[in-house]
Parts: C-alpha cells; structure tokens; sequence
C-alpha cells in the first residue's frame, strides 16, 4: 500500500475504533440520551453527510431499486446493533464492546460457509475459528465469574456482531455493483424514520451533559458520515480483503481509549481474550485460500 493508503488505513481505524467510547458517554443513564435517541442522532447526521455524495454520482438510484436488499441491510447493521451497543455499553466499559466486535471476521466465515464459500474448511480458517472462540469463550466466563461484566450486556454485543457479519455478506451477494456510500446512506434513512418515533418519546428530561451532545455529534459526522465515507475509498484502492484488516485497529483503539480516557480497567478477561480473538479473527478472516 501506498502511503497515502496506510494513513486513510489509520484513518478509519481510529474512526471506527472511536464510537464505543462516544456511545459510552451518549447513553449515560444521568447525563445523556437513550440508545434509541443516539442511534437516531447519528445517523440523521451520517444520512446528511452520504446522502450528497450518492446524489451526485447517481448512485443512489442503484440502491433505490434495491430498497429491499437495503432495508434489510439496514436492520442487521444499523437498526439492530447500534442499539443492542448502545444499551449494552449502560453495562460493560467501552473497550470490552469494542473487543467483541472483534470476533466479526469468525462469524463472517461461518456465514459465508452456508452460502457455499467452501474455503472455510481451510485449516488455516479453521485453526482461526477454534482459537477465536476460545478467545471468546474465556472472555465471556472470565468476565462473568469474576463479575466485571453483566452477561446479557456481552450477549447483546455478541448478537450485534453476528448482524455486522450477515449484513455485509448478504448486501455484497444482493447488490454487489452498488455503492457503499449509497447504499449506507440510504440505510441511514431508513433508521432515522424507525428511530424517530422512539428519539421523541425518550427525550431525556433531565439535563443533558455538553459531552453527550458532543458524543453524538462526532459519532455522526466521524464514526457514520466520514468514516463510511473514507473506508470505501479505501476499500476500492487496496481491495476488501486487506481493508476488512480494519477492525483489528477497531479494537486496538477501542480498549486503548477506554483505559486512557474513561479510566476503564484492563480486566483479566480482556488480557487473556484479546489476543485469542485478534489472532482467530485475523486467520479466520483469510480469504486467499484454497481448500
């Protein structure tokens, strides 16, 4: 990769790593808004910024007709995991969701594989998978034994991740010639309309912190309109296959910032999971093999 490849690289990791600590101060039960309400904030502001760009290269007429493909799309990766994120991170620090999103490459492999992607019996993948929900599993008794974490909090992180992984494997199947930044874009209005209803309904009462509006803002102007913006004109110079590598800067940043900012504590179970998952989801992911 070029130079200016690896800096838009960062770039998007940091972007993408950075969301679970605004989500965290967001959806503060004190100061900030509901799950529901940050998801309608950031992708009111995502939408605003995506949907110009699709507009002028016509793009968004492609995704338009694919309303269907994208509506689903919608629901598996905006609709439904931004608020099971959301209310889990009332529960769990910000860098163990962002741990768990790791594990988004093993479950991509296990889908991919009912959709006839034999590769996935490679024992390189394999030997991903196996350690990678090791990684999980002693993350998930670690951190519920010892009490560091609430259960169901992890299970709704675990869930999301399972919906990032379908949702991208079935738009790129359904709509492989569209644009990402249409198709997201449009996504992003779909969710606005079914979080309206519920953004008004939960206004907070009491007041809310200047941290949380500002939470909100970067979550949609960085981590949705810009970063989505940015990673596709990654992905389009240096492939999905090298992009998708992403998320381990997701993590890395993500568990980095909790601890340094939020003065989150580096558990035991993250200690011992994070290596597992980055390592499992890292071969589980590969997609140069041949069975």
């Amino acid at each position: 990769m070029t130079r200016r490849n690896w800096a838009l690289f960062l770039l998007v990791g940091f972007l993408w790593g950075i969301p679970y600590l605004f989500i965290k101060i967001a959806v503060d039960k004190e100061t900030g808004f509901s799950p529901a309400t940050v998801v309608f904030g950031r992708v009111l502001i995502g939408a605003i910024i995506l949907i110009p760009i699709a507009l002028r290269d016509r793009s968004i007429f492609d995704s338009i007709r694919g309303i269907k493909f994208v509506a689903l799309y919608a629901l598996l990766e905006m609709i439904g995991p931004w608020i099971l994120i959301g209310t889990a991170e009332q529960s769990i620090s910000s860098g163990l969701a962002g741990l768990l999103v790791a594990s988004v490459p093993i479950w991509s492999t296990i889908i991919s594989s009912f959709y006839g992607d034999k590769t996935v019996w490679h024992k390189t993948r394999l030997f991903g998978m196996m350690i990678g929900f090791v990684g999980v599993f002693l993350l998930v008794g670690i951190e519920s034994i010892t009490g560091s974490s609430d259960p169901v909090a992890i299970g709704m992180i675990l869930l999301a991740s399972i919906g990032y992984a379908w949702a991208v494997i079935m738009i790129t199947r359904a709509l492989p010639n569209v644009s990402g930044i249409a198709i997201n874009g449009v996504a992003m209005v779909i969710t606005g309309i079914f979080y309206a209803p519920f953004a008004i309904v939960q206004w907070p009462t009491h007041t809310i912190a200047p941290q949380a509006i500002g939470s909100v803002l970067a979550l949609g102007v960085f981590s949705t309109g810009f970063a989505f913006a940015v990673f596709f004109k990654v992905m389009k110079e240096i492939g999905p296959t090298r992009a998708s590598l992403v998320t381990y800067l997701n993590t890395a940043f993500a568990v980095v910032l909790g601890v340094l900012i939020l003065s989150e504590p580096l558990t035991i179970g993250i200690v011992v999971g994070l290596p597992l998952v980055l390592i499992g989801s890292y071969f589980a992911g590969r997609k140069n093999q041949t069975v």
